[in-house]
């Protein structure tokens, strides 16, 4: 079970690409994700997300986190208004930490997080779902991705100017080397979606361990 933090701001937060993107990212959920068990959302920011998620899978339990205490309390403020009994309170998380909780889990989702953090936070990603995931469990990854070496659109380049200008470890990824990352963890690519605004939705499932 994941244990969360006590939470000390209470501002409300929202992001505008939240509300365009949920509908596109849940259409691809439903055809991967089960029918009930535990679903972790790692880098929750305002919230939205997750409280969507919720109500479209409500036989799911869903634990939000993000790793920074501005969000931690967005997402609170979400879910108190919210009211739904299958979303927990948020934790605070750091991914790159060898244990996330004492829980298994069935679904782990990070929506627009791996080219906005470190590549060594893409591997703890990896790391902590091949860890905490149940056999045949799923690995959710949505956002901007570079393929065959190169940027699919002019504004995905953009972006990744921008973004590097902020912070040289930042970046869009490359998706050959992030499927090579869970290829390596037993996290295997079962399908890629492309979604609107040149975005991908990438499905992950764990095999056996061997």
């Amino acid at each position: 079970m994941f244990v969360a933090r006590p939470i000390g701001l209470s501002v409300k937060q929202h992001a505008p690409q939240a509300d365009r993107n949920k509908g596109p990212i849940v259409d691809v959920l439903k055809r991967v994700l089960p029918d009930s068990g535990m679903a972790l959302e790692v880098g929750s920011g305002t919230g939205q997300h997750i409280i969507h998620f919720a109500r479209q899978f409500p036989g799911l339990v869903w634990q939000p986190s993000d790793y920074d205490q501005v969000s931690v309390a967005s997402i609170e403020s979400y879910r108190r208004e919210s009211r739904l009994g299958n979303v927990r309170e948020p934790l605070l998380l750091e991914v790159r930490k060898r244990m996330w909780g004492n829980g298994q889990l069935d679904v782990v989702v990070a929506v627009n997080l791996v080219h906005v953090t470190s590549w060594s936070v893409c591997e703890g990603l990896f790391d902590g779902a091949r860890r905490h995931l149940r056999p045949s469990g799923v690995l959710f990854l949505y956002g901007p991705f570079k393929q065959n070496g190169g940027f699919t659109n002019p504004d995905d380049a953009a972006l990744d100017t921008t973004l590097r200008s902020r912070n040289p470890d930042w970046g869009l990824r490359d998706i050959e080397a992030v499927v090579a990352l869970g290829t390596a963890r037993n996290l295997l690519v079962e399908q890629a979606v492309d979604l609107p605004a040149g975005q991908l939705g990438v499905v992950f499932r764990k095999a056996a361990d061997n």
